[in-house]
């Protein structure tokens, strides 16, 4: 047994792959030494991933237990990262609840030897809604006869993490700014890199250890001083920051969600978390998995380090990859004979000069700050409008300004398919009355230039979605109609850029 306990489990299941934390500990998994199989609701979306080729990729979903069996079976460590960011009601508790135990289910009767869990650090006072039902999740875990170990981590910083975005874009955008109550609280952040060093650690725990542990960095600080800290290690002028009783949660998340790109749904559990203070109660953690060589990684330099990351573009997962609360995950009907009701079709086609891998460049790095190639107003006030209802709007921008991969958040669309070099499909997540998509294609056209095509597709619910469709019909031939054309004359002017590039002695 005590051979057992020693050797390091060697399969290990990640679920949430494509997520923010799971897409960042799948290779830190492999870099030790593990095997590991990823469970995703959408395999595409894993495959696109750079570490694709060294994992097992298996289709699974906690709310299709019969979808689990599979995913679970030779399982040592079975990585339980899920968890609803939003919904109506007490609807996302509900689906917690029931994917928690059917997960813990089926993680016992395929004799899976730990489940390790991130949740939430519970707070002093009252837990809010999300924090209820993380912890909920724990208790069914822990409760299950699988050894389970529960992290509970407050702030995460991180490039590309939902909380640093809020951090970053209410400092850097705001020079004063009147601020919530909340930003008085305690809280103690911690860095992504101990994040996944205590997630990998978990798979050695012996197994006895069922219990949750607190996992925090050293520093405790009030939201206005890591503004302020932020604001430091950013190199930007002092932030002038004034508290009100005013502003509730709900509010909060509104003016979070106006100010930075993080939408409301998402906001809003960011701020109730904050309410009270999340400040870690032990750290016992330390007796299982020691601190790393130099120490857990403070505030300033956890800053500094996703700082690097932003501004080269090297953001391996971010907030985007999650769905988005309330957004469609219903790929495009494309059957021919599909009798699923009505498609209102806007098709354009433009031939171009340009040879087919300058037009895909063009595609490939549309949206963010590279805009959509017609008119910039009518995009903008889409975006503001599905704003104020509580969507996503423009400001999410994309992971990558030139490349993509499939589940990335793009604007407020979401990359559902992509055939390098010929063709993209996003999936909208605006709010509207019904599901629409965007596919961009081209192909040669066998004299040097080359065919771009465009289809913006819209699937009706009820008398609201055809009134959406008609309504907006005049506006087509402004935002669609000019796509095609400015799209491929960028290609054009970029090919021509290209030919006068003097080549390199």
């Amino acid at each position: 047994m005590a051979h057992a306990e020693e050797r390091p489990a060697r399969r290990c299941l990640v679920t949430g792959a494509t997520g923010y934390i799971g897409g960042r500990l799948v290779p830190e998994l492999l870099d030790a030494g593990f095997t590991v199989r990823c469970m995703v609701r959408r395999p595409d979306a894993a495959r696109a991933h750079p570490w694709a080729d060294r994992v097992e990729i298996v289709h699974g979903d906690p709310l299709r237990p019969e979808t689990l069996p599979a995913a679970l079976d030779g399982v040592d460590v079975a990585y339980y990262l899920i968890h609803a960011m939003g919904g109506k009601g007490g609807d996302f508790a509900e689906r917690d609840r029931r994917a928690a135990r059917a997960f813990a289910d089926a993680a016992a009767a395929a004799g899976v030897g730990r489940i390790v869990f991130l949740g939430g650090m519970r707070s002093g006072g009252e837990l809010s809604r999300h924090l209820r039902s993380r912890a909920e999740v724990a208790r069914i875990l822990l409760g299950s006869p699988v050894p389970t170990v529960v992290l509970r981590a407050g702030v995460i910083i991180g490039s590309g993490s939902a909380s640093f975005e809020m951090l970053r874009y209410l400092t850097e955008r705001l020079p004063a700014m009147v601020t919530p109550t909340w930003v008085r609280s305690r809280v103690q952040p911690i860095a992504i890199r101990d994040v996944l060093g205590y997630l990998v650690g978990a798979a050695h725990l012996p197994p006895e250890v069922n219990r949750g542990f607190d996992i925090a960095g050293p520093d405790v600080l009030t939201y206005r001083e890591m503004m302020l800290r932020y604001a430091a290690a950013a190199g930007l002028p002092h932030r002038v920051i004034v508290g009100v009783p005013l502003l509730t949660p709900s509010l909060s998340s509104l003016w979070v969600g106006f100010v930075t790109p993080v939408p409301g749904q998402i906001a809003r559990p960011l701020v109730e978390s904050l309410t009270s203070e999340v400040v870690a109660g032990e750290h016992d953690i330390a007796r299982y998995v020691p601190d790393p060589p130099g120490g857990l990684l403070g505030f300033e330099e956890a800053v500094r380090r996703a700082l690097r990351r932003v501004r080269t573009g090297d953001v391996s997962t971010w907030w985007g990859s999650a769905a988005t609360p309330g957004a469609s995950s219903d790929p495009l009907p494309t059957d021919p004979d599909w009798a699923g009701g009505v498609l209102f079709v806007d098709e354009r086609e433009q031939r171009t000069r340009a040879p087919a891998p300058a037009v895909w460049r063009v595609i490939e790095s549309i949206g963010g700050r590279h805009g959509w190639y017609s008119l910039p107003v009518a995009w903008r006030l889409r975006g503001v409008l599905d704003r104020l209802a509580g969507g996503v709007g423009l400001r999410r921008g994309r992971r990558d300004p030139e490349r993509l991969r499939v589940g990335d958040a793009l604007d407020f669309w979401r990359v559902e398919t992509l055939d390098p070099g010929r063709s993209l499909r996003l999936r909208a997540e605006m709010l509207l009355p019904g599901r629409a998509w965007l596919d961009l294609s081209v192909e040669p056209d066998g004299a040097g230039g080359s065919r771009y095509r465009q289809r913006a597709i819209f699937r009706p619910h009820g008398l609201l979605g055809h009134l959406y469709w008609w309504s907006i019909s005049p506006f087509h031939g402004l935002i669609f109609g000019r796509m095609p054309r400015n799209l491929t004359a960028t290609a054009e002017a970029e090919t021509r850029a290209d030919d006068r590039e003097p080549a390199p002695v």
